[in-house]
């Protein structure tokens, strides 16, 4: 395990630095902004945000450098994100230990973070020559009717914390095979991860003789997303976070008639029925309730289980929640890390009491950890609360290790009903080797999520598929199949190649 400064120095982050770039050198004269672990509670660096001026400066360098990076052809777009898929590969080991040094997750989870990134670059490549639109019939003699997609220009990205360089690759990769530069405004609690992301693609791009403006990273609190919100020169803004700051940026951008990509809340349930493999549905439930410290979109919140296994799946969970280990993410032994800052242990907190007004009773309690082990003040239990579905508590999101369980009576179409009553529609699962039960829940009349999964948990997702929700989730989609085109524009073309010039729909217009 290296130091936090031979990281730094490997990665070529400085303690105190600039924290915006677009290509030459860093710069910035805004706010300082503060990292502090929360493995430990050390101040790992001081990074100083954009200011107005730094902000105006980085724009106009992206829209000039997309005038020139339009016209590279895509498999050589392709080209630059495959070197960059070689150089995350280089720089796994460092990256994914800095993220659990700034971030707190597992190191397995900070590691398989870079990997995400590495896998999106090698989906890009492959989607680099594979751009392709669609040939229609047209209805008139001699003519071609067809569509093609065209590059939107600056694509705006606000990531959040619990994801700080995966979500940045999702957008990144896509983004620029499809012709587009991208402005980049990490969260303020992760500002070092996002340095280290933009030296690596800086190397990159410098080394194919690329212009200022492809890639910029502009760090700073709400008011740069602000910016990036309000500014008609940014095409999309892509956003992942909180619904409430999702609806901010929605109607923002729509104002202005922008687009947008949203990736929001999550209230993420598993259903577990009489026919469900228990070990399966245990091993699933527990990780996808306690991984990266409950503090992922598609964490587990809420277990929705058949009365007649009630007993003994509670009981059994209950006995797996002791053997959990909670600890500095960084040794292997431990399963859960802390949360992010103090202020997300309070929002734990009061969770726990709103849980006991509401009539919630614990199969496992909770609390905030003390000790020399825990200085941070970062650390808590992993909690399960028994719950009635309707209870307040349950229908928000906490991003806290917090899962609720709660029984079911009837069919199938009973625990599909709890599931969906919730405002968010993110991840859902189901448990059951019955397959009537499997595909009504995959039904159009079942689960009402953008991603549903039968015999896994909610927690995680492979590259290839797109990933979003729908209601307060936002209805966007990253990462894989046809993901690619909400960074582009659609044209639809026609071409007459006869003599005459017939008019659609029979239409005659004789001169």
């Amino acid at each position: 395990m290296k130091k936090i400064d031979e990281l730094f120095k490997e990665l070529n982050i400085h303690a105190n630095q600039k924290g915006c770039h677009s290509g030459e050198t860093w710069f910035g004269t805004g706010i300082e902004i503060t990292s502090h672990s929360p493995v430990d509670g050390s101040l790992l660096g001081v990074v100083q945000a954009a200011g107005v001026e730094d902000y105006e400066n980085a724009i106009t360098k992206a829209e000039h450098a997309f005038l020139s990076f339009q016209k590279i052809p895509a498999p050589k777009r392709g080209e630059l994100v495959r070197q960059l898929g070689n150089s995350l590969r280089e720089k796994k080991d460092a990256l994914g230990q800095l993220v659990s040094w700034e971030m707190g997750k597992s190191l397995q989870e900070g590691l398989g973070e870079v990997q995400e990134m590495i896998d999106i670059c090698d989906f890009a490549v492959g989607l680099s020559r594979q751009l392709h639109g669609v040939t229609m019939t047209s209805e008139r003699p001699s003519h071609r009717l067809y569509e093609q997609y065209h590059p939107l220009g600056i694509v705006g990205i606000i990531s959040a914390f619990n994801f700080p360089v995966a979500v940045w690759s999702w957008n990144v990769a896509l983004a620029w095979v499809c012709g587009n530069v991208c402005v980049w405004k990490p969260s303020e609690k992760t500002p070092l991860c996002s340095i280290a992301c933009q030296n690596i693609i800086s190397e990159v791009l410098s080394k194919n003789g690329l212009s200022e403006g492809i890639s910029t990273v502009l760090s700073g609190g709400a008011q740069v997303g602000q910016w990036l919100t309000e500014d008609h020169r940014v095409a999309l803004v892509s956003a992942t976070g909180s619904t409430r700051m999702g609806k901010e940026v929605a109607q923002r951008v729509g104002a202005r008639l922008g687009k947008s990509l949203l990736e929001l809340g999550g209230n993420n349930a598993i259903i577990i029925t009489p026919n469900a493999d228990l070990d399966t549905a245990m091993r699933a439930a527990v990780f996808g309730a306690v991984g990266t410290c409950g503090q992922r979109c598609t964490s587990t919140r809420r277990l929705i289980v058949h009365e007649e296994i009630f007993e003994a799946f509670t009981k059994n969970l209950q006995k797996a929640y002791t053997q959990l280990r909670v600890g500095d993410p960084l040794d292997e032994n431990n399963h859960v890390g802390p949360l992010i800052d103090k202020d997300a242990v309070n929002i734990y907190l009061n969770a726990l009491t709103e849980v006991e007004k509401q009539g919630g009773t614990w199969l496992v309690p909770g609390g905030k950890l003390e000790g020399t082990a825990y200085k941070s003040g970062c650390y808590v239990n992993p909690a399960v609360a028994v719950i009635n579905h309707d209870a307040a508590i349950v229908h928000q999101e906490t991003f806290a290790p917090i899962l609720y369980i709660m029984k079911y009576k009837g069919s199938v179409e009973e625990a599909i009903t709890i599931q969906n009553e919730v405002k968010q529609g993110l991840s859902s699962s189901i448990m059951s080797l019955n397959i009537r039960e499997t595909e009504t829940f995959l039904s159009h009349w079942g689960s009402d999520c953008g991603i549903a999964n039968v015999n896994i948990g909610t927690s995680g997702a492979e590259i290839g598929g797109a990933f979003g929700g729908e209601k307060e989730t936002g209805g966007g989609r990253e990462s894989g199949s046809d993901a690619w085109k909400a960074y582009m524009r659609r044209q639809t073309n026609t071409i007459n190649f006869s003599n005459d010039l017939p008019l659609a729909q029979g239409i005659v217009f004789d001169l």
